[in-house]
Parts: C-alpha cells; sequence; structure tokens
C-alpha cells in the first residue's frame, strides 16, 4: 500500500489533540533543543508593507527524523475584512526519505504550541500558588493561553483586558462558557495587572503597555506578543530587574520582547540569564527567591510547530481521521 500525505483541517485537529498532550510534547521539544538534538535556522521574514508580513519557519527533530516548515502570516487589519490576523500552513515531511506526511491548518498549530509554551512557562517559574491571572490582549491566541496557565495552575480570577471597547468583555462571556474560573473585563493595563501573580501579553504593540511600577514582586509575567523587530509590550525597566528566560536567544534578541530595548542600548545581551530548555534540565536554576519577577521572552519556536505537528499526524493515524489523499508515491 503507498503511503499518503494526509491533509488535516483546523476542526480535526481540534478533535485529535488537547491542551494537556501539547503541553508534554511541547515541554519535550524545549528539552530537545537543549540537548542539542534540534535544527532550528533563523525565521525568514518576508514584508509586504502596507499589508503585513510572512514568516518562513523551518526546522528539525533528531529523533523521531521528523523535518517541516510552518508558512505563516501576520496582517494586524484583517479583523476588518473578517479573517484572522495571524494564519498559516505546517507542512510536514520523514526526514529520512524527505516524505510528505501531512499538510495541516497552521493556525490550530500555532495557538496550541503557544498556549503549551507559555503554560511550560509559568510551571517551571511561576510561584506555586496563582490567585490571580492579567491577560493582556484577547485576540485569537487568549483563549489557549488561558486553557494552559489551567493546566499547570488553580487560578482563582483572570482580569482581562483588550484595546477596543467591549471586546474584553465580549472574550469573557464566550471564554466563561468552556472554563471553570472567574472572568472579570477591566478597563486599563493597569487595572489588569497591578494584582497579579501571572502576566501574559498578547499584543502586536509597538510600545511599551505594561509600566515596571504595576508589577509586584514575585510576579512572572509571559510575553507573548512580541515576535517581530519593533514590538514591544513591556517597561524595559521589567527585563532589566527581572530574571530573563527566553525561548531561543537569536530570535528574542531579533524580534522578541528584548528587540527594541537590546537597540535602543536599554538592555545588553547578557540580560538573558538562561533559555527555558536549560531550566528544564535543572542546567540552570530559574526562579530562585518568591519575591524575583521572572519574565519568559517567548517568540515561537518553528521546532514546536513541527513536534506538534507530528503528535498530530500520529494521532490522525491512529484514528485514521483526516481524509487522507495521496499526493504522490516514493
Amino acid at each position: 500500500m503507498p503511503r499518503v500525505t494526509l491533509i488535516l483541517t483546523q476542526s480535526e485537529i481540534d478533535r485529535l489533540i488537547d491542551m494537556k498532550t501539547a503541553i508534554r510534547v511541547i515541554r519535550e521539544a524545549f528539552i530537545a533543543q537543549a540537548l542539542g538534538e534540534t535544527s532550528m535556522p533563523p525565521i525568514v521574514y518576508l514584508d509586504i508593507p502596507g499589508y503585513g508580513d510572512f514568516r518562513a519557519m523551518p526546522s528539525a527533530l533528531r529523533r523521531p527524523a521528523v523535518c517541516g516548515i510552518k508558512w505563516v502570516n501576520v496582517h494586524p487589519q484583517n479583523q476588518r475584512k473578517g479573517l484572522p490576523t495571524v494564519m498559516g500552513t505546517v507542512i510536514l515531511n520523514d526526514a529520512a526519505t524527505g516524505f510528505p506526511l501531512a499538510v495541516m491548518d497552521g493556525l490550530s498549530v500555532t495557538r496550541l504550541r503557544t498556549g503549551a509554551a507559555a503554560a511550560v512557562a509559568i510551571d517551571a517559574l511561576a510561584r506555586s500558588r496563582i490567585r490571580r491571572v492579567g491577560l493582556v490582549g484577547c485576540g485569537a491566541q487568549a483563549f489557549s493561553q488561558l486553557e494552559g496557565v489551567l493546566q499547570v495552575r488553580r487560578v482563582d480570577r483572570i482580569a482581562v483586558w483588550g484595546y477596543r471597547a467591549g471586546e474584553a468583555a465580549r472574550f469573557c462571556r464566550s471564554a466563561a462558557r468552556h472554563l471553570d474560573v472567574t472572568l472579570s473585563p477591566v478597563s486599563t493595563v493597569k487595572a489588569c495587572v497591578e494584582d497579579a501573580d501571572v502576566v501574559m501579553t498578547l499584543t502586536p504593540s509597538r510600545r511599551p503597555l505594561v509600566r515596571r511600577e504595576w508589577i509586584r514582586p514575585g510576579t512572572h509575567l509571559n510575553a507573548i506578543g512580541a515576535d517581530a523587530p519593533g514590538k514591544q509590550e513591556l517597561d524595559p525597566r521589567i527585563l532589566r530587574e527581572a530574571v530573563l528566560i527566553v525561548d531561543e536567544p537569536v530570535q528574542a534578541m531579533h524580534g522578541g520582547e528584548m528587540n527594541v530595548p537590546l537597540r535602543k542600548g536599554q538592555l545588553t545581551r547578557r540580560a538573558i540569564h538562561a533559555t527555558l530548555g536549560e531550566v528544564l534540565l535543572g542546567r540552570v536554576t530559574g526562579r530562585t527567591r518568591a519575591d524575583q519577577i521572572t519574565v519568559f521572552d517567548s517568540t515561537g519556536l518553528a521546532v514546536h510547530d513541527v513536534a506538534l505537528g507530528y503528535a498530530i499526524y500520529r494521532a490522525a493515524l491512529r484514528s485514521r481521521a483526516g481524509h487522507p489523499v495521496t499526493l504522490f508515491s516514493p
């Protein structure tokens, strides 16, 4: 029987994998990265002036021998056109033969792996007791971020801020139908973060939204939104004073939360304490005191797309879901 390439849609992916599984897969991928068992060339950015940009994100895992690429776009004005701001496609290949194993919706993979990576960071760096979470931004990534944190910590209340009037209230009503936690819309970023034990920022901002004086001792911050040069969500003083953990140093310096203060001379490369993979391996200690501020600078790793894509592909094979289509046979 010839091998076939699976075509996996968003709805099929949602049926095949859950956040708990995604967190396990992404944790293992962080560790594989720290052990040098992955290959991940720099992201290639294709700027489309006046519209947005595209990113080509290739990577490979040694075990299993699988590789792939995600082709993803970010178009900030898409909401006005009834389209997602971020879209993408993941192509998964057998590294040994090059055979295309699957072509799958990249938006579902991106949401899952980003939420899972944030959860892994919270589990490794945040204090054990979390009473309040501040969610700054409630776009496409927001729900998976909450799914992730609720897998690794018990939370009493989540405050939500959105750019547009009524956006946070609409998100809270929708999310409350699926999550067993109190969700409260707030009108300012300050009200969202000032009493939070964990802060998650998910915006495309190009200016700091979260000020240092609003962050209390012991807070953990996941800086998710900054994923390209010029983007910035946090007051640089937060990064200077915090234990700064990154997913990948080169990407973080190029387009992560630290990219703007680095170029302005407000921060140096030495501010990076470690990668999250090094913390998970025990090579470096993340939080050492309850009153420390910790920051995870998340830029999004292509190797996570491949690792999660392969887990989805294996689940599809087991369930025989996805209506496999033969593209070609070796």
